[in-house]
């Protein structure tokens, strides 16, 4: 039980989590060679032998951790990591839906993941929509583990004092606050660079390559692979992303208005922000 994680970053996903997986791999005991496991929602079957090779090498005298954003709306994820680990602490993330649902396609998109268009996708990716029900999701974690062991915390309060952020989580993970250092404050994954893949069959079948290798935990190779030339082979070199219109920011934002005003009751925040005639940037 000491290789199981003792918290787990469970987003939503396009919330921060790759840059928190870069401060915290420092600090914590984060899964070797890959940064998400997806034991708890999508590779269960493979047991618990499995989810523990990935820390097995590990210096134990840290606190052991997964950064996790696809748990957050799995319920499945949930139940399963409260009946493994019931002590475990759960941090949520929350960004403004419209940023974070044009986030999430374009990667997706870059990634090969979805053939379509923003607008198709939004009716046949599921995910989409689904990781974007904060206060439904969020109330399944609470009940699951108790105010005590969850954690809500905002992508925007990230965004403009990540000193301030990151001392709010070490001190509810168990770890010894800590100052940032000048690099450890760069985003390392942005979306808006982003294009649509040159082959999307191409690139959806190198991703595929990429989940079979982290599923025999040889994340590193894919590492190696993203860090290489030949990452060019599969990413990048199509059209850019166009920018959200008004009126589709608009539009997104009807699609979750009855769960922000459920999340303003549940953690007593003002988030009219998020309002598309309010938003400043995207």
């Amino acid at each position: 039980m000491d290789l199981l994680p003792s918290f787990f970053i469970v987003g939503p996903p396009r919330t921060g989590t790759t840059w928190l997986h870069y401060i915290l791999r420092r600090r914590t005991i984060l899964p070797e060679s890959t940064k998400e496991t997806r034991f708890f929602d999508i590779h269960f079957h493979r047991g618990i032998r499995w989810y523990q090779a990935h820390f097995a090498n590990s210096n134990r005298a840290r606190p052991v951790g997964e950064v996790a954003p696809t748990y957050f709306a799995s319920r499945e994820a949930c139940h399963r990591i409260k009946e493994l680990i019931p002590a475990a602490k759960i941090v949520c993330i929350f960004r403004n839906p419209v940023e974070r649902v044009i986030s999430l396609y374009r990667v997706k998109r870059a990634y090969g993941i979805i053939p379509w268009n923003f607008e198709d996708a939004v009716l046949r990716d599921q995910e989409l929509i689904e990781s974007g029900r904060y206060a439904t999701h969020l109330g399944a974690w609470l009940e699951a583990f108790g105010s005590n062991h969850v954690l809500t915390t905002f992508f925007e309060d990230l965004r403009e004092d990540p000193q301030a952020y990151v001392q709010t989580l070490a001190d509810f993970i168990g770890i010894p606050r800590f100052t940032l250092a000048a690099n450890e404050r760069l985003a390392v994954y942005k979306s808006e660079t982003m294009s649509h893949p040159r082959s999307y069959q191409r690139t959806h079948v190198g991703i595929q390559i990429a989940d079979w290798l982290k599923a025999q935990r040889l994340g590193r190779l894919v590492t190696m692979i993203n860090s290489s030339p030949l990452r060019k082979l599969f990413l990048g070199g199509g059209v850019p992303f166009s920018q959200p219109t008004q009126q589709l920011s608009q539009s997104i934002y009807d699609l979750f208005c009855g769960e922000i005003e459920q999340l303003e009751n549940m953690v007593n925040r003002d988030l009219s922000t998020w309002r598309p005639s309010l938003m400043t940037r995207l």
